[in-house]
């Protein structure tokens, strides 16, 4: 997929915590030595350009897949740096700079702002309606935890999961799923759910299989080049030991399905009873890492890439099964296109679900 070049610092936003905070507390840091890079605008530039082409994960993916030619861009940027510059003009120089990765995982931490890349779904249509989400969920929906579920009026139950940041137990987990139990079909609407805790996807996604299954793989550089990784790991996804789903499901997802979020979509089209409906999911395929530059500012970006069971990067987002978008229409009848999808697919596969 190729998304046009973003070139100002405009293209970053207000953004949220870190999908992997709990990651990056494990993770170590790469610092850049002051006898290195000086504490000057100069020197603050070359760090912060060296960190990203030594250790950040997709340079050569994204050179095939969109042209990025890193090199450019320093020679693109590197005429804007000054000795004199301001603090506040090094910080827009260093995110239009960053701007080049179209990545989310990339952000600039100072003092005084935070650069961030949103791009990846803002350019896109919603393919959500906070209006039509509560119009479906009414008043006397069930909370549990980070979970609000209910059965619609054709026996279809509804699991709406918000942000992946909020932890969700296996007492909540049997508690649902037994009290959804009877229904034909599950929906999980996924939709605007930006990531956060990779350990709550994968708790969740495991209620929907009763055996191992290889959900993807992933990579770790071992070198400063840009295409020094090691072979690609296997990862599974185990059965959880608990209550587990058995009938068809749905996953409701959009270009704002991102980071831990993403790796769900990705879990879920792994399994023969689950499929996505709705938008391309925004993508955020790798995991990141932090670094701090002479000026103590912090950059975050992907240094551990992963791809989906056929070996296929999810950095850009994942294809559902079905794509589906709201329409007018719908919307001027108080419908969501992509849930009354949902429901059709899930009734009429009562038994005999079969993706597309």
């Amino acid at each position: 997929m190729t998304h046009s070049a973003p070139s100002s610092c405009r293209l970053f936003r207000l953004a949220r915590l870190s999908w992997l905070a709990v990651l990056l507390l494990l993770l170590p840091t790469a610092c850049v030595d002051e006898t290195d890079y000086g504490n000057t605008p100069e020197g603050n530039f070359e760090a912060l350009w060296h960190i990203i082409d030594e250790h950040y994960c997709f340079l050569d993916y994204k050179r095939q897949e969109y042209g990025l030619d890193w090199q450019a861009v320093y020679d693109k940027y590197r005429v804007r740096v000054s000795a004199n510059m301001t603090n506040s003009q090094l910080f827009e120089v260093l995110t239009d700079m960053l701007a080049e990765l179209r990545d989310g995982h990339v952000n600039l931490t100072t003092a005084f702002d935070y650069g961030r890349y949103w791009s990846w779904y803002e350019d896109y249509p919603a393919n959500f309606s906070d209006t039509l989400y509560r119009r479906y969920m009414g008043s006397d929906y069930r909370i549990a935890a980070g979970l609000r579920y209910r059965v619609l009026d054709d026996n279809i139950g509804y699991l709406r999961y918000e942000s992946f940041s909020s932890g969700i137990g296996g007492g909540n987990l049997d508690e649902v799923l037994q009290y959804l139990i009877t229904c034909r079909g599950l929906i999980i609407d996924i939709r605007e759910n930006g990531g956060g805790e990779l350990t709550n996807a994968e708790k969740l996604a495991a209620r929907f299989t009763n055996e191992r299954v290889l959900v993807g793989y992933t990579q770790h550089k071992t070198g400063k080049g840009h295409t020094d990784f090691s072979e690609p790991k296997p990862k599974y996804l185990e059965p959880s030991a608990n209550l587990r789903w058995q009938k068809p499901v749905c996953v409701l997802t959009n270009r704002h399905v991102f980071s831990a979020a993403n790796e769900f979509a990705m879990y879920m089209k792994a399994l023969p009873l689950a499929c996505l409906v709705g938008d391309h999911t925004g993508g955020g395929a790798g995991m990141p890492f932090s670094s701090s530059l002479p000026n103590g500012w912090s950059v975050r970006f992907s240094a551990v890439p992963t791809f989906d069971a056929q070996l296929q990067s999810t950095e850009f987002g994942i294809e559902p099964d079905y794509h589906v978008d709201l329409t007018d229409e719908d919307f001027g009848q108080g419908k969501d296109t992509i849930i009354e999808f949902a429901r059709k697919l899930l009734a009429e596969s009562f038994g005999s679900f079969k993706k597309k």
